[in-house]
């Protein structure tokens, strides 16, 4: 098999496994383009869908929007946003190992296209495969058919929400909790996953009622701090553990 069938072969592969997570993200990507061009605060067609474009990023999308319709400054919204998409860095992380040959000509643009539901794709591949080093086809096809599907799916958004009107007050933004559920559980396989998990829901519940949505920076935060030591303390007991 040749170079170039075999990468071709592995990029639609890889798309083929997203598609799943392509069509649970679409009423995702619908309902942000809908409710950016809608409210007091809202968007220009053009800004909604450029935020897409440049950001490319659901859950900071969206707090994003909610912080700029409270009338939340600039700074305030990237430091925000930033905490948010910290996860992005254990991501790469993980994926370090099977990245590591590759050059920047492709570690930049496979960065921007990192995803929670392209990671959930591509890490099961790759610690399916066993190998160190797969190449970064399979990664590209499930990043970049759905930074597309993105794209559609807010410009279908705007198109709705212009239509329609008053989409802020459809409640369909309860997509992203169940997207994000779907996501999350099939990769909560060890107790460092789970506690990391489960402290950040609990503080982000009990810190709620802090303003400008800093309970989602504070479970964050906490979520890590947690899987981090968590992970820490089971490394320790095992290198403790006699040898049989």
């Amino acid at each position: 098999m040749t170079a170039l069938s075999s990468a071709r072969r592995d990029f639609f592969n890889g798309a083929k496994d997203t598609i799943p997570m392509m069509l649970a993200a679409m009423p995702f990507g619908i309902v942000f383009g809908a409710i950016a061009i809608s409210g007091e605060r809202a968007l220009s067609p053009a800004a909604a869908q450029g935020m897409s474009l440049i950001v490319f990023a659901g859950s900071a999308q969206f707090i994003a929007l909610g912080l700029y319709a409270g009338g939340v400054s600039l700074p305030f919204i990237i430091f925000t946003t930033f905490i948010v998409n910290l996860r992005h860095a254990l991501y790469a992380a993980s994926l370090a190992p099977y990245m590591r040959r590759l050059g920047q000509r492709w570690l930049a643009p496979l960065g921007f296209l990192l995803t929670d539901e392209t990671y959930a794709v591509v890490i099961r591949r790759y610690h399916a495969s066993g190998k160190l080093a797969r190449g970064p086809w399979y990664y590209l096809g499930s990043g970049l058919p759905f930074y597309l599907n993105w794209q559609l799916s807010t410009a279908l958004g705007i198109v709705a929400g212009a239509r329609l009107g008053g989409a802020a007050a459809w409640g369909l933004d309860f997509a992203m909790t169940a997207t994000f559920i779907g996501i999350v559980l099939p990769l909560l396989k060890t107790r460092p996953m789970l506690a990391c998990a489960l402290t950040a829901g609990a503080v982000s519940l009990a810190t709620v009622s802090l303003p400008n949505q800093l309970n989602l920076v504070a479970g964050g935060l906490a979520g890590i701090a947690i899987g981090a030591l968590s992970e820490s303390a089971l490394a320790r007991r095992h290198k403790r553990r006699p040898l049989s």
